[in-house]
């Protein structure tokens, strides 16, 4: 069933950003319409899915006519009138961010994020904020504070975390494009797990909040269903900011357009060396490769050489994000332990116990070694770039509970927390641009991602193959390849579901 109960704003709610701006400049259409339908979406599927924490619809509409007169005066700026959808980290003057944790229930921003201050130059409408895991330490989605958020395609599975509210507001039409950030996957899981276009910038790309420095490797970044809304969000949230000394100068203006990648040499690994990689995934993975030869593309099967695997990549991130200001954030949440979620006080107790310094220092070595390993296999044997699954699986359950329960893969056990995700060496190696690009769907109707990994901050190249791949493959949200909302049984008063 596709787009289930069917918004009377029919396709509008799925209208890529492109033809939105294309219909507002020539007066065919009024973002008024398109936010009320998305509103109208919101209260037709929310229940079903629970992506968001806060709605902002009064202000957004004031926004929305605002934006439809810029149109009539011919002042309409880059993102004019189209909505976007905010995780939970995002601050906002006067609105609440919780980071999904009963700790910052009453949280009031008291100043904007760099990149609300560019979306809100940039004409965006903001109508919503999406729900993330407690600190954004998990990649799926449920807290005490907001419940379980559910899978638009397939409601007994994950949306991915942190980011995991706004992947499915965007899979659900409840939002034309959404914003995410990368500390260890963040934004490319969701996107896998929704089949959405996302990217991880590198370090300094986009401008973090002021207070982030390099000890805090997350990057802002776009999500979208399609690659032009990807790059879009992208050329808004891109460069500097007034207080935020971490941003790269001059900021970079992406294209929409991109030259053929015929008789560019791409590398691939399925599994980095280490992972367990699902049958529909593998299957996935290879059609897509098959879209890039194609295309001229040469594809080849490369051995990494990493040397370690995905837990010992997993520790080291940790180690890294716990050695600076964050480790401090969450060392102090142990004080609030009855109030945190199962996940959330594993890392706050990880934390309390962290030994600074020298694991930092193991971080920074696995780091260098790492570097090295990727530039001899691929970036200085040939290679423009190298390709690997977003998810080794895309079958995890809604609720799952990386501290209590388990995971298999092709009959095998993996480790809960990452063992099912490809992402974390791309936070380590934070300075290479990493762009998800959706690849179909398995045979419970999940989505499946893969990686387009460039060397350090070449951006373009990274853009330049996925533009390739979306111009060729079939697309997801067009035809009969929407989501379904299969296994509505699965949702049980979703507001109250909770884990403790």
């Amino acid at each position: 069933m596709a787009k289930p109960l069917h918004t009377k704003g029919g396709d509008l709610i799925y209208a890529s950003t492109a033809d939105l701006l294309k219909r507002y400049r020539r007066r065919e259409l009024s973002p008024v319409e398109v936010l009320e339908a998305q509103i109208e979406r919101y209260s037709e599927v929310e229940p079903l899915i629970n992506a968001c924490t806060y709605t902002h619809f009064d202000s957004a509409r004031k926004a929305a006519k605002t934006s439809e007169q810029r149109y009539k005066n011919k002042t309409a700026r880059p993102l004019e009138g189209i909505t976007v959808a905010l995780k939970d980290e995002y601050d906002v003057t006067g609105w609440i961010t919780t980071a999904g944790s009963k700790v910052l229930k009453d949280n009031v921003a008291t100043s904007n994020h760099p990149a609300v201050d560019k979306l809100i130059q940039a004409g965006a409408v903001l109508h919503m904020q999406t729900t993330v895991p407690e600190m954004y330490f998990a990649a799926v989605t449920w807290t005490d504070l907001w419940g379980v958020t559910r899978n638009p395609w397939n409601l007994k599975y994950t949306v991915g975390g942190s980011s995991g509210g706004s992947g499915a507001a965007l899979a659900a039409g409840m939002t034309t494009l959404a914003t995410g950030s990368d500390m260890g996957g963040s934004t490319r899981i969701p996107c896998a797990f929704n089949g959405l276009y996302g990217f991880k910038p590198p370090y300094g790309r986009n401008a973090p909040p002021p207070g982030s420095t390099f000890l805090l490797p997350s990057t802002e970044g776009p999500m979208a269903r399609t690659f032009e809304g990807m790059v879009r969000l992208q050329n808004v949230l891109s460069g500097p900011a007034p207080y935020t000394p971490t941003a790269l100068r001059p900021k970079l203006e992406l294209p929409l357009r991109y030259p053929s990648i015929k008789g560019m040499r791409i590398a691939f690994s399925m599994n980095q060396g280490w992972a367990e990689i699902d049958a529909d995934t593998q299957a996935n993975t290879r059609e897509a490769l098959r879209v890039f030869e194609r295309l001229g593309a040469v594809i080849d099967e490369v051995d990494l050489n990493l040397g370690v695997d995905g837990p010992a990549l997993r520790t080291a991130l940790v180690n890294a994000l716990l050695s600076g200001g964050f480790g401090e954030d969450l060392k102090q949440l142990n004080a609030y332990s009855d109030q945190l979620t199962s996940y959330g006080r594993y890392f706050s107790e990880m934390a309390a116990t962290a030994r600074g310094s020298a694991e930092a220092k193991q971080a920074e070595d696995m780091i260098n070694a790492l570097y090295k390993r990727i530039q001899d296999a691929v970036f200085l044997n040939g290679y423009s770039a190298v390709l690997m699954p977003t998810l080794a699986t895309s079958d995890v359950a809604a609720d799952f509970d990386p501290t209590k329960d388990t995971i298999r893969i092709n009959g095998q056990p993996v480790e809960p927390n990452v063992g099912w995700v490809l992402t974390a060496l791309w936070n380590l190696l934070n300075w290479n641009p990493v762009v998800s690009i959706p690849t179909g769907l398995n045979r419970n109707q999940m989505p499946t991602g893969l990686q387009i990994c460039t060397t350090t901050y070449d951006d373009a190249t990274a853009m330049r193959i996925a533009s390739a791949y979306a111009s060729e493959a079939p697309a997801l949200f067009t035809g009969n390849r929407f989501p379904a909302f299969l296994n509505q049984s699965a949702v049980d008063q979703v507001r109250s579901t909770s884990r403790g």
